[in-house]
């Protein structure tokens, strides 16, 4: 069994989860241990403890404790890539390169614990200088999602401990093997016991926990609207420092003049690979009128040859849906959209393979409204629709027609539009000829409107969550 890390040992739960592959349900993971309030409590503690010491120990064994994270992770990365697959259903190559990505934020976080920076500012009293400095915010809460299972909490934990800060980390329940992996990794680098505590179970128990103590300073999030708004109301209440990464319903504009087998493939790969359960997957194709027909077309045409199959296939090109629940969801908005209206015109089925899993094949909707339920509301699966719009005017204005604001796309060759576009659009990350799903870890992720709250995540601007800005002032 797969124990809790708590305090510097592997402890174990008061109930047991078995983490079952959705490629395969007769493939057992593992067992994993579940913590309760107890436990978060006991990790908490020790977090609160160790911090101090973590802090003190200077920039270069942080730098070096990262480093050789990250250095395990990328060896690895292969084996790792295997489990991540099995147990969230991303086929082998895309839960591969995660493992690698990972592997890289651990290294530029190395990088980053030893630029930390401050200001030397002259005072405008004579006699007296000013120093403007950053410091670790403390013990830090990270809840992660299930489907990113190693990406997302690198991305959290990595800038959490090279900052100095503690962390107690609770992954998703639905998928603790990469976090488990994770969590062993780190264990070996040479944190001082309490540093960094893993504590796995159910959301509403140990987020509850992590969300209502005090010696938790900040708390970094990634899930749900509904779960960051619970947060909001907890965590908020107390004055906790809140990163909320939430929903997204991102549009895909293509103009009359883009290059048609760009946009179709940038409107594929957004929307359907790891199975469309990305934040940052393009739900919503915004289509010029003039092209429409050819769009849909080929777009039915490249979903049709795609292959639906176990993840661990090589010729598998989308992998299962992560649960039952998942499936049943994406299944009942297909139902939905149908009966708003809209044409589905490819796909949208549960499928049956050799394997009992959780299989469906891509879902594209036509005649949509910008109103309706599948336009609007995040499916998080493979499921789409296409909008037809009369100029690009008409498709900015649709393009914002959301209360979410996470990655935005658009598909042009106008250098007129694409700027303009790239200004005005509500979202807090714009891609141009490229899929909005697939960031880089060196700069800035996040949104607008209910898609984030708080300071951005990953590169250099992760500093402003994980830090807190002291000014100092001294006369000799």
């Amino acid at each position: 069994m797969h124990k809790n890390f708590i305090d510097g040992v592997w402890c174990e739960g008061q109930t047991v989860r078995e983490n079952l592959s959705p490629s395969d349900l007769t493939d057992r993971v593992g067992l994993y241990a579940q913590a309760d309030a107890q436990d978060t409590r006991n990790a908490i503690e020790a977090a609160a403890a160790a911090q101090p010491l973590w802090s003190a120990g200077g920039s270069q064994r942080r730098a070096e404790a990262l480093d050789l994270i990250g250095q395990e992770i990328l060896a690895r990365r292969e084996e790792l890539g295997r489990l991540l697959a099995r147990e969230e259903g991303k086929v082998l190559a895309e839960a591969i390169a995660e493992v690698g990505r990972a592997g890289h934020i651990f290294k530029f976080f190395a990088g980053e614990a030893l630029r930390v920076s401050g200001e030397h500012i002259e005072s405008v009293r004579p006699g007296i200088d000013v120093d403007v400095l950053r410091q670790p915010v403390g013990v830090v809460g990270i809840i992660t999602p299930w489907n990113f299972p190693i990406a997302i909490p690198a991305w959290k934990i990595a800038p959490a401990l090279a900052y100095g800060n503690a962390v107690v980390f609770k992954p998703a329940d639905l998928v603790p093997g990469s976090a488990w992996a994770l969590a062993e990794i780190i264990s070996r680098a040479g944190l001082p016991p309490g540093t960094f505590n893993l504590v796995m179970g159910r959301g509403s128990v140990i987020g509850e926990a992590l969300a209502e103590s005090t010696q938790v300073r900040a708390i970094s999030f990634t899930g749900s609207t509904a779960t960051g708004q619970r947060l909001m109301r907890t965590a908020g209440q107390r004055f906790a420092k809140l990163q909320l990464e939430m929903g997204g319903k991102n549009p895909l504009v293509v103009l009359a003049d883009a290059n048609l087998e760009q946009a179709v493939e940038c409107a594929v790969q957004g929307a359907y690979f790891s199975t469309g359960q990305r934040c940052t997957a393009s739900s919503r194709f915004i289509v010029e009128k003039a092209i429409h027909g050819h769009f849909v077309e080929a777009v039915s045409e490249r979903l049709a040859g795609l292959r639906v199959g176990h993840a661990l296939q090589v010729d598998s090109q989308i992998g299962p849906v992560a649960d039952m629940s998942q499936l049943s969801q994406n299944l009942d908005y297909v139902d939905i959209g149908q009966r708003e209206g809209a044409v589905l015109v490819q796909g949208g089925q549960a499928l049956t393979r050799d394997t009992e899993g959780y299989y469906m094949s891509p879902a594209l909707f036509t005649d949509t409204q910008s109103n309706m339920r599948i336009a609007q509301e995040e499916i998080f699966g493979p499921v789409a629709c296409v909008i037809a719009v009369d100029d690009y005017e008409h498709a900015l204005e649709i393009a914002n027609d959301t209360p979410f604001g996470l990655s935005a796309g658009i598909c042009t060759t106008s250098l007129k539009h694409a700027t303009h576009y790239k200004r005005h659009v509500q979202s807090g990350m714009v891609m141009v000829n490229t899929p909005t799903a697939g960031v880089d870890y060196h700069v800035p992720f996040g949104g607008t409107k209910a898609s984030s709250h708080g300071s951005r995540e990953q590169g250099r601007h992760a500093i402003e969550f994980f830090t807190s800005v002291k000014t100092a002032y001294t006369q000799a």
